[in-house]
C-alpha cells in the first residue's frame, strides 16, 4: 500500500499512533506491559496463543512482498546444503561430496539459462528461489547473478548458525521460523521443481511436492531429478511400485535429468506447460 493510498483512509494510521505511544509521559500506567499497543508488543505476540497469528504472518510478509515485485512464477532449486563449488570440492568431508560438486556447477548454470530467459520475458515469471543457504541453494542465486537477474531465498532459523548466502537478491531474501508456511511459500508459485542431490531436508522437500501432486493438492508441474545415479541408490522407485505402495502412474510424476539443457527441454515439453503459464499452481 503507498502513502497515497493510507491518506485517503478516514481513520488514524497505526503509525502515527506507534510514534505517539513512544512519546507518552513515562508514569506506572505507561510503562506496564498491559499499555504497550498489542502490535507493537514483542512479547505479547511471542506468547504461545499467539502462534495462528503469527503462522499468519509468516504466511502474509513474503506473499505481499513478492506480489509487490511482480514475482509471477518461481522455478524452484532443492539441494543439499554440503555440496561444494568445484573450486572447494578438495576440501569436502567425504569423496562423494567431492565428487557432487559437478552438481553445484549444473545448478548454477541451469539457474544463469532460467535467470536469462526470465528477463528476455519482463523477468516476472521463472524467477529461481532457494532455499537461501549454502551449497546448491547457493549455486542456483550464484546462477541468477551470473546472468544479471534476481532470485529469492528461503532461509530458516536453525540451531546452529544459519544466514543467506550473498547471492541471495536482498529484498527478495525472507527468514522463517516455520517450516510448514516455509515449504508453501516454495511450491505457491512453482512453475517446476528441480531436485539436486541432497539429504533428509532435501528428500523432505521432495516427497512433500510428489506428494501434493500425486493426491492432487497441488497441479502438476515438472518434478526433475538431477542425477540419476544419486537417485536410483538411495530410492528404490520400483520397489515401491512392485509393493503395490505407489501405482505405476506414479513414476511419471517426476523425471532423471543429467544437464541444464535437458533440464529445460523437460519442463518446456511437460505435458500441459502451456497451460501452466495461465496459472499459478496452489493458489
Amino acid at each position: 500500500m503507498t502513502k497515497k493510498d493510507r491518506l485517503r483512509r478516514p481513520f488514524r494510521d497505526s503509525r502515527q499512533d506507534r510514534v505517539a505511544a513512544e512519546q507518552t509521559p513515562q508514569t506506572p500506567q505507561a510503562e506496564s506491559p498491559s499499555y504497550r499497543l498489542a502490535f507493537d508488543d514483542t512479547d505479547f505476540l511471542l506468547r504461545e496463543e499467539l502462534r495462528p497469528v503469527r503462522l499468519q504472518l509468516e504466511l502474509l510478509k513474503p506473499e505481499l512482498m513478492m506480489n509487490e515485485a511482480d514475482v509471477q512464477s518461481t522455478i524452484v532449486l532443492f539441494g543439499g546444503a554440503r555440496i561444494p563449488s568445484p573450486d572447494q570440492k578438495d576440501s569436502a568431508r567425504t569423496e562423494t561430496l567431492a565428487g557432487l560438486s559437478a552438481h553445484y556447477a549444473e545448478a548454477r548454470k541451469f539457474a544463469r539459462i532460467v535467470t536469462e530467459r526470465s528477463m528476455r520475458n519482463g523477468g516476472s515469471e521463472d524467477v529461481i528461489v532457494t532455499g537461501g543457504g549454502p551449497g546448491v541453494m547457493e549455486a542456483g542465486n550464484r546462477g541468477a547473478v551470473d546472468a544479471g537477474g534476481r532470485s529469492i531465498g528461503l532461509n530458516i532459523v536453525l540451531p546452529h548458525e544459519q544466514q543467506p548466502n550473498a547471492y541471495v537478491t536482498p529484498e527478495l531474501c525472507f527468514n522463517f521460523h516455520y517450516f510448514a508456511i516455509r515449504k508453501m511459500h516454495f511450491l505457491m508459485r512453482a512453475r517446476a521443481v528441480c531436485v539436486f542431490p541432497g539429504g533428509f531436508g532435501t528428500l523432505d522437500e521432495t516427497f512433500e511436492c510428489l506428494t501434493l501432486i500425486q493426491t492432487g493438492r497441488m497441479q502438476m508441474v515438472p518434478v526433475l531429478l538431477f542425477g540419476r545415479e544419486f537417485w536410483e541408490r538411495i530410492v528404490d522407485w520400483k520397489a515401491l511400485e512392485e509393493a503395490g505402495t505407489i501405482s505405476p502412474a506414479d513414476l511419471d510424476l517426476f523425471r532423471f535429468v543429467e544437464t541444464a539443457e535437458e533440464a529445460l527441454e523437460a519442463i518446456d515439453t511437460w505435458p500441459g506447460a502451456g497451460e501452466r503459464r495461465q496459472t499459478i499452481p496452489g493458489r
